[in-house]
């Protein structure tokens, strides 16, 4: 009964964003989109293996970068651009994993993020990125050499396409065995070690497939804007990836999709009518949510439901 409810929920929700472009701004939806990929790609290291980063940003940006530069000055297919960003995201996470892992709790987050800012004052150095202008002027190409991708309606769809198989990707992860060891590792990591796992080694393979997932998020963003920016290997994106997974509900499949839509929408729609005071309210938000709503929200609804179930079986 529940499996069978939850398809139907997916099935619902690929409804809804399959028609989003008709009632809702596709530029904003896409970008809602990338954002739910790259809290999804968090989450699959925090909710589902134990492991705070705070340096998650340094994907994000390190493949808005790369599939920038070979699109505009390399005039790379769009396909193999976004392959170059993802595939140097994944570089760079197996670097970063290698040496975090080595450390555990808050010694592993400040490790991340003093790596992430390492590569922040790097592409603020770096004479391809821009500095502090950005790559600008990346082309959108075509897809395939046939889907003109500088139609907004045409690349949202080839964008849907992408985040969905990510999903099903991390979905199917983290139902595998796989998926159980890094449940295992979270829960109780002495006792994996003394089932006989080589818990550094999994580890690091959910490091760098976060990695990978979240700078082919960077990478589809900056094909959909058309640019990179500092802002997205900086630490206040780190920042906003944690709290996006902690409103929607850490270590739950939906909660990161929930948590991106419902930040970005505010940002998007909060930005013109008070300015600056936008990061004070995401804070509030911040803090409402771990005061009453702990488990997020998707985390919230589950205990909610399971609660009401058990008692009307009674």
């Amino acid at each position: 009964m529940n499996q069978n409810l939850q398809r139907f929920g997916y099935l619902a929700l690929l409804a809804l964003l399959l028609a989003a472009p008709l009632v809702a701004y596709p530029v904003l939806v896409m970008k809602v989109l990338c954002y739910a990929l790259f809290a999804c790609a968090f989450n699959l290291l925090l909710g589902y293996t134990g492991l705070l980063s705070f340096g998650h940003a340094a994907f994000f940006g390190t493949a808005a970068y790369v599939a920038g530069f070979v699109l505009r000055d390399w005039g790379w297919p769009t396909e193999l651009g976004l392959l170059a960003g993802t595939l140097a995201a994944a570089a760079l996470g197996w670097v970063f994993g290698s040496l975090a892992i080595r450390r555990q709790g808050i010694y592993f987050a400040m490790v991340t993020l003093a790596l992430a800012q390492m590569m922040y004052f790097f592409f603020i150095q770096a004479p391809f990125t821009g500095g502090e202008d950005g790559l600008q002027g990346v082309p959108r190409g075509t897809l395939l050499g046939v889907v003109d991708l500088n139609d907004d309606l045409k690349l949202y769809y080839v964008v849907l396409a992408i985040c969905v198989a990510a999903f099903w990707l991390i979905h199917r992860t983290i139902h595998s065995p796989f998926g159980q060891i890094l449940k295992a590792i979270r829960e109780n990591e002495p006792r994996a070690i003394s089932l006989g796992y080589d818990v550094a080694k999994y580890k690091l393979l959910a490091f760098v497939l976060s990695a990978a997932l979240a700078g082919l998020a960077g990478a589809t963003k900056t094909l959909i804007l058309n640019f990179a920016a500092l802002t997205d290997a900086h630490w206040h994106a780190s920042g906003e990836v944690v709290l996006m997974t902690l409103v929607g509900g850490m270590g739950t499949v939906l909660g990161p999709v929930v948590g991106a839509t419902v930040i970005v929408v505010l940002e998007n729609e909060l930005a013109d009518k008070v300015g600056s005071l936008v990061t004070v309210i995401m804070g509030a938000i911040f803090v409402v949510c771990v005061l009453l709503f702990r488990r997020g929200i998707v985390g919230e609804f589950m205990a909610l439901r399971r609660r009401w179930s058990g008692s009307t079986d009674q």
